[in-house]
C-alpha cells in the first residue's frame, strides 16, 4: 500500500490508542487525532484517555453526544476513520465524513455476538474462542461488510479485560493490513448472514444473575467472569450466590487452587475456588 492516509481514531480506551498509533505509522499512515466520549460513570484509570496518556502530536476531541462526532471528525479531515472501543452507535453522517469510509474492530465472530458485550456472551454461550472482526461501519450496529476475521483461544485464567485485551489486540493488528488493503481497493467487505446473527446485549435477566452450585464448575466460572467483563454496564448486581447462609456477589473464581486463602466450593462436577467476593 503506497498511499499514506490521514486516519482519525474513535475510541474510549487508552491502551487501544497507545498501541494502534505506532502500528498505523509502521504501515505508512498518519494518525491525526482521537475522538472520544465525555462520560460520567467511573472507569478503570488504566483505560481512560486523557491529555497525559495520549501521544502529544495527536488532537484529543471530546464529544458530548453522538451527534457531535460528525463535526469533530470533519475538523480532523481524515481519509479513513478507525473505531475501536467506543460505546455509541454513530449516525451515518459521521461515518461518511472520511472519503474512504469508516471501519470498526469488533471483539466477536460476526455476525455472531453483535452488540456491546460480545466477550461476555462468548463466555455465557460456552464458546472456546474469542472473536476478532474488522468490518465496515454502517448506521446499524456491527452489521457492515466483514474485511478480516480471526479468533484467539479462551483460556481458563481469562478473567480481566487487561488480560484479554492485549491478546485480542495482537490478533487485530495481525489482521489490520488485510483489512486496510481491502479498504484501499474499495472493497465493501463480505456481507454478513443476518440469519446467523445473535445479539450480545447487556445482561439484565435475573436467572443468569444467580449462581446454582449444582451446575458444573466451568459453567459457573464462565458465569462469574462473563458478568465481570460487562464492566459494570449491567443494571443488575450479579452474580449472586448463597455461601453458608450468607448472600454474596462473586467477583472472581478459579478452576484450580490459586492459594492465598481462596475458598473452595463444591459444584456439580467438582471444586471451584472463590478468589474474591463481596457481602450483600
Amino acid at each position: 500500500m503506497t498511499e499514506s492516509w490521514r486516519i482519525a481514531l474513535v475510541s474510549m480506551v487508552q491502551p487501544v490508542v497507545e498501541r494502534i498509533v505506532p502500528v498505523l505509522r509502521g504501515l505508512g499512515h498518519e494518525p491525526v487525532g482521537v475522538v472520544t466520549a465525555r462520560i460520567e460513570r467511573e472507569r478503570p484509570p488504566d483505560l481512560v484517555l486523557t491529555n497525559e496518556t495520549l501521544p502529544r502530536e495527536l488532537d484529543l476531541l471530546f464529544a458530548k453526544d453522538k451527534w457531535r462526532v460528525e463535526p469533530l471528525l470533519r475538523a480532523l479531515e481524515p481519509d479513513l476513520m478507525i473505531c475501536w472501543g467506543f460505546a455509541w452507535k454513530l449516525p451515518q453522517a459521521a461515518l461518511d465524513v472520511p472519503r474512504l469510509g469508516s471501519i470498526n474492530l469488533h471483539p466477536g465472530l460476526l455476525p455472531r455476538h453483535r452488540g456491546p458485550v460480545p466477550l461476555s456472551w462468548a463466555l455465557r454461550d460456552g464458546d472456546e474462542r474469542f472473536g476478532v472482526t474488522w468490518h465496515r461501519m454502517d448506521a446499524e450496529l456491527d452489521t457492515g461488510g466483514i474485511l478480516a476475521q480471526g479468533s484467539i483461544p479462551i483460556e481458563d485464567d481469562d478473567c480481566e479485560i487487561m488480560q484479554i485485551g492485549p491478546k485480542l489486540g495482537a490478533a487485530a493488528f495481525r489482521l489490520l493490513p488485510r483489512a486496510l488493503a481491502r479498504v484501499a481497493g474499495g472493497d465493501p467487505g463480505d456481507p454478513q448472514d443476518d440469519a446467523a446473527a445473535t445479539w450480545a446485549g447487556h445482561f439484565g435477566d435475573d436467572e443468569y444473575a444467580r449462581i446454582d452450585w449444582a451446575h458444573p464448575a466451568r459453567r459457573i466460572h464462565d458465569q462469574v467472569r462473563a458478568w465481570h467483563l460487562t464492566m459494570g454496564l449491567s443494571p443488575v448486581v450479579a452474580p449472586i450466590a448463597e455461601l453458608d447462609g450468607e448472600r454474596v456477589r462473586v467477583v472472581r473464581t478459579s478452576l484450580r487452587d490459586p492459594g492465598g486463602g481462596a475458598r473452595r466450593v463444591e459444584c456439580g462436577d467438582g471444586a471451584l475456588w472463590i478468589v474474591e467476593s463481596e457481602p450483600l
